[in-house]
């Protein structure tokens, strides 16, 4: 299905019917990837889900975005299309869990206003806290900033814009080598906020679903975010990786159906 938010195309699943349950996807993710979820959850809830802006059949973007921005759209997309829904559970995947944690915190202490609740939340794999840098990463990123100060100062980038693109995909993240101009400059607008801070004004029950295998978002940042998060509580799948709902679908779904009545 497709709508228009803020001047953007937006691909959209709208599918069952109940209470509405909102799945937001991860950085370089989309809708797609929800299919079993979606099947699964879709005999109880309606369920929707929303390519966000810069990914899977959604437009990108006419300026970056950070959280705050992603969180805004989301509420928009809620208003446009939904607005007499007075409760809503939200669901989200790596980034989709970090817009999830930085919207009900601020629904919390009032930053944020909406015209419906959030009575629970499921966070699978998210993001949400900034990782410690190795020695390493350092290193690599001092010697970006030194080439990239050459190829500055001495006119190189100017002359030959491709090679300042090069630069940046040469040391850049697979997502950020993937990504587009704009959407370079989001990601690490999204990155770069820390969202423990907001952590403790999550206040309401919030189901953590974690892979003990994930790299991307250890299990690490999961047993923090119980810890901080009041009405949290954290399940561990086994064997499986950053995308825990894939790599186990039946687990994650039993999972997901105890704490959701399904």
């Amino acid at each position: 299905m497709k709508t228009i938010i803020n001047g953007l195309n937006i691909n959209y699943i709208d599918e069952g019917s109940g209470q509405l349950l909102l799945m937001l996807h991860g950085w370089g993710s989309n809708i797609e990837l929800f299919k079993g979820i979606i099947d699964f959850a879709k005999s109880k809830y309606h369920v929707v889900a929303m390519d966000m802006p810069g990914f899977g059949k959604s437009d990108e973007p006419k300026e970056p975005m950070n959280v705050d921005d992603y969180v805004n759209f989301v509420i928009s997309f809620i208003k446009e299309l939904y607005p007499l829904e007075k409760e809503i559970i939200l669901l989200g995947h790596s980034m989709g869990g970090r817009i999830i944690i930085k919207l009900t915190s601020g629904m919390h202490d009032g930053r944020i206003k909406t015209d419906f609740t959030v009575p629970k939340i499921v966070l699978t794999d998210a993001a949400g806290v900034k990782p410690v840098r190795s020695a390493a990463q350092n290193k690599r990123t001092k010697r970006y900033k030194f080439y990239k100060s050459i190829i500055t100062k001495t006119g190189i980038a100017k002359a030959f814009p491709g090679t300042l693109d090069a630069l940046q995909k040469k040391f850049g993240s697979a997502d950020y080598a993937a990504a587009s101009p704009i959407m370079r400059q989001s990601l690490v607008k999204v990155v770069n906020e820390d969202l423990v801070p907001y952590m403790p004004s999550v206040t309401m029950p919030a189901l953590l679903i974690w892979g003990d295998l994930d790299t991307a978002t250890p299990l690490s940042d999961g047993q923090q975010m119980e810890k901080l998060m009041p009405e949290a509580g954290l399940a561990v799948i086994n064997g499986v990786g950053h995308y825990s709902f894939l790599e186990n679908p039946v687990l994650y779904n039993k999972i997901l159906g105890s704490f959701l009545g399904i």
